[in-house]
């Protein structure tokens, strides 16, 4: 098992092993460092709702504290739901490397690795924005500092903590160590949500390969036929690897359904809570943007608003290219001479045809369905949300 997380999943494995997460190394320290992280990503939630025990609580008021503490949320939800099938990932790996240890054909070798530099690939812009982002926005929160140094101006600077939040302590003498908790819980909760959703598209991305190899295994079944090289021997290959095909493409509808099956709770959970957080912290920066005292503070609404969208066009682009790999399979057997083979290869290919009669797709909660048009749909539902709210102010 060893070998393809060392190969396939290393960029993953270093990303899950910063946030304790990794399945096949479970110690004291990473114990440790999951509780700790929690630890700094909960207090950050409740620290946020105890605004209300000493604010008015009107209708801006809960909006602004929920635009943020949702968004948190989805943090923790991500972290627990993962934690708690780190069990399910181990075998979900188990079953792929099943799989790959079956491929003989270079050609096949040749399709995984291709796939695999595609998912590294994702799996590296995804994380290079991580870290420019954070860089960003440490810029962003000091920038009035570094102007005032530049400008050599002697004037105190108005501080604001990008949230509002209530420690119970003076927020002005502890206003760094506040904002270090805050900024931490962000940087955390940020690397979760990387490290996390990059494993499971790296996954998907890999069974994305296993449709490809149906596709592939299909078209060099019938070259005989094609190429009228017809015999019994020819015969019996022909069948042994449109067998082969069937297999491999039951194989990769079973990895993926399965993945999505064990998170489904948590992808509901983050759905209700990604569209509630989008349309409030849409209504966050218009409502800024219209109040020019405070511009300053569109920034942190504007990189969630950001990060949401981003989340859910990964999530939906995903779901919408296995549906497009199952699919090819299905012109790929249509398209080759399968009337010309033998009556029992023909069965076979009959068969593929009418698994493939309906779109394979991956479904949450029987709601949602993964898929470019999803990603709209919930686009389209957070920007309504976002008008009747601002409509009623």
């Amino acid at each position: 098992m060893m070998r393809i997380t060392a190969q396939y999943f290393n960029i993953n494995r270093v990303l899950l092993l910063a946030v304790g997460l990794w399945p096949y190394q479970q110690s004291k320290v990473d114990r440790f460092r999951f509780i700790f992280f929690l630890s700094i990503l909960t207090t950050a939630i409740l620290f946020q709702f105890t605004s209300f025990f000493n604010s008015k609580c009107s209708a801006d008021f809960v909006m602004k504290i929920l635009s943020s503490s949702l968004f948190f949320t989805t943090f923790v939800i991500k972290y627990i739901f993962f934690a708690i099938n780190a069990g399910s990932i181990k075998h979900l790996l188990a079953q792929l490397q099943h799989v790959y240890d079956q491929l003989k054909d270079e050609c096949e070798n040749a399709i995984v690795e291709k796939y695999n530099c595609s998912a590294k690939r994702f799996t590296i812009v995804i994380t290079s924005l991580f870290i420019c982002s954070i860089f960003a926005l440490i810029v962003a929160q000091l920038w009035s500092n570094i102007i005032a140094v530049v400008l050599s101006r002697n004037v105190s600077q108005a501080r604001r903590l990008p949230i509002i939040t209530e420690y119970f302590v003076d927020q002005e003498k502890y206003f760094f160590l506040i904002l270090l908790h805050l900024n931490a819980a962000f940087y955390i909760g940020m690397t979760v949500v990387v490290a996390i959703g990059t494993m499971l598209i790296t996954y998907l991305v890999h069974t994305c390969g296993l449709f490809k190899i149906s596709s592939y295994r299909i078209e060099h079944a019938m070259r005989a036929v094609m190429l009228q090289n017809i015999s019994a021997k020819n015969d019996a290959l022909m069948l042994e690897e449109i067998k082969c095909a069937v297999d491999i493409h039951r194989q990769a509808m079973k990895l993926s359904k399965t993945l999505v099956s064990q998170f489904e709770a948590m992808l509901f959970c983050l759905i209700a809570a990604g569209v509630v957080s989008l349309s409030l912290n849409l209504f966050q920066i218009f409502q800024m943007a219209s109040n020019r005292n405070n511009i300053d503070e569109i920034l942190f609404p504007s990189v969630l608003v950001f990060i949401s969208i981003l989340y859910m066009f990964c999530a939906n682009y995903v779901g919408q290219n296995v549906t497009d790999h199952n699919s090819h399979v299905f012109v790929t057997v249509y398209n080759v001479q399968w009337y010309m083979a033998p009556l029992y290869v023909q069965k076979l290919m009959l068969f593929l045809l009418q698994r493939n009669g309906q779109d394979f797709t991956l479904g949450v909660g029987g709601l949602f369905i993964g898929s470019l048009e999803c990603f709209a749909t919930l686009v389209k539902a957070s920007v309504s949300y976002f008008t009747v709210i601002y409509s009623t102010q």
